[in-house]
């Protein structure tokens, strides 16, 4: 996988990960460069559609509507590789805006190219997720035949199938998608495709909203001419309070490119003349999520085998969970596994990384676990259950998160309400001794410090308070 350039998946759950259609365009790669202009070619057939009128339901859903892309395992799916998909609402938005957002299609006057992910700097309703899954639809032809060459070469004949795939090439002619058989490998009842790592990033495109945003005085700066230069910059001054904060600000530059839109092409093109900027990031980040989520996960496994009875399932799921959580946090705190949650020297950031960490460790179980269970009053991080009577709920936070308090306060207690059980674990982690001391503080404050439900798991790469943190 690492000499062939995919980045290896989980066949359990998700990465978080996607395709960047801006990847393609800063490749020096020729089979990319070529990708990128198909999808030109079918923005170009889809706006001249909507510049001609007529585009009915029907057409729409032919044109528009794709399946998730789920045989990648790749995205922000909680529980397995399953997603929604991009439907009629994303054919509408599209429909509804495309005109105006690539009017100049391969007529551009300022940037050098035009990029789907445009669309996302405007009021569209079509966001980055979507603007992944419709790359990936674009582009499927190529991954399809990437993943068979790497079959035909690298797996056993048992290991795969010939699969009829649906949607992989669009007639020009005929203005219809058409299927096609590939050699692919096929496991749990669904074909596996493969990614190159170098299409792939996290969390945001290298064109995104917050960042045009953030850079609003480099996009004026850039302007060739200086009076309309001073006269954007002095409607942008004006439209930021006193005593602003970074949402005011913020908010002042979406209302002056609001104004003035051929700003959001002069961010395009610093974003293009950066292209060694955007395929090193991608690298970087790629770099950190494989270390974290797929080589971190095998190590982490291989320890809890070789040295606990963590995936032994005798029991209930109220004892299975604590006892996993607990020899996680023996793992953590007494054999380096700390180590696992670093990547060059940086910590865990987000919550619903550290929960899929978690999830990742559960494979092969006979306990059903399901993340984001909502059964009315929200999403739960975990709910762990053998049968249907036997349901224990588990709440991932990290010591950072601003709410900890009102969660461990109310949010438990109303899942399990919802989720008909009186069985729950909170755990806990942090990553310095000021985290610990406000989750002492907190506890604390709520009479929680003796709680056996809650378990703090000592993540410092200092390893001297490890004494002070309860099991």
């Amino acid at each position: 996988m690492e000499d062939y350039g995919a980045i290896n998946i989980s066949l359990l759950n998700d990465i978080p990960l996607f395709i960047d259609p801006f990847l393609l365009y800063a490749s020096d790669k020729p089979e990319y460069k070529a990708l990128h202009e198909n999808i030109l070619d079918y923005l170009i057939f889809l706006r001249d559609k909507a510049l001609d009128g007529g585009v009915t339901p029907a057409l729409i859903s032919r044109w528009y509507r794709f399946p998730e892309v789920k045989q990648n395992w790749l995205g922000y799916s909680e529980t397995g590789n399953g997603g929604s998909g991009l439907g009629n609402g994303f054919g509408i938005s599209m429909t509804n805006s495309i005109c105006d957002v690539f009017r100049d299609l391969r007529n551009e006057t300022i940037t050098e190219s035009t990029h789907l992910e445009k669309l996302c700097l405007f009021k569209t309703g079509v966001g980055r997720d979507m603007i992944s899954d419709f790359s990936c639809n674009l582009i499927k032809e190529y991954l399809l035949q990437y993943t068979e060459t790497f079959a035909r070469k690298y797996l056993k004949s048992e290991q795969c199938q010939i699969i009829a795939v649906k949607k992989v090439k669009f007639d020009y002619t005929y203005e219809v998608w058409r299927s096609s058989e590939f050699y692919l490998p096929y496991f749990n009842n669904d074909f596996v495709l493969l990614t190159p790592k170098d299409l792939l990033t996290k969390d945001e495109n290298w064109i995104n909203l917050g960042d045009m945003q953030h850079r609003f005085l480099d996009i004026t700066a850039s302007l060739p001419n200086p009076e309309m230069r001073d006269l954007i910059n002095d409607v942008y001054r004006k439209a930021i309070p006193n005593n602003a904060k970074q949402k005011d600000i913020s908010k002042a530059a979406v209302a002056t490119i609001g104004k003035y839109p051929q700003l959001m092409d002069y961010y395009i093109k610093l974003k293009e003349e950066d292209k060694i900027g955007a395929i090193k990031a991608s690298a970087d980040i790629i770099s950190e999520a494989d270390k974290i989520f797929v080589c971190n996960i095998q190590r982490l496994i291989a320890i809890l085998q070789e040295k606990t009875t963590f995936y032994d399932e005798s029991i209930g799921s109220l004892e299975a969970t604590k006892k996993r959580v607990k020899f996680l946090k023996h793992i953590i705190e007494n054999c380096d596994g700390y180590k696992l949650l670093y990547n060059n020297g940086k910590s865990v950031k987000k919550e619903k990384d550290l929960q899929l960490l978690f999830k990742l460790t559960w494979f092969g179980t006979a306990f059903d676990v399901n993340a984001e269970t909502n059964n009315g009053r929200g999403p739960v991080d975990y709910k762990v259950s053998f049968g249907s009577s036997d349901k224990t709920l588990v709440e991932f936070k990290l010591a950072t998160n601003t709410k900890l308090k009102q969660n461990l306060k109310n949010q438990v207690g109303i899942y399990e309400n919802a989720n008909d059980t009186q069985q729950s674990l909170k755990v806990i982690l942090f990553f310095t001794e000021q985290e610990q001391v406000r989750v002492f503080s907190v506890l604390k404050e709520l009479h929680l410090e003796n709680d056996d439900n809650i378990i703090l798991i000592d993540a410092c790469d200092n390893k001297d308070s490890a004494s002070n943190v309860k099991s």
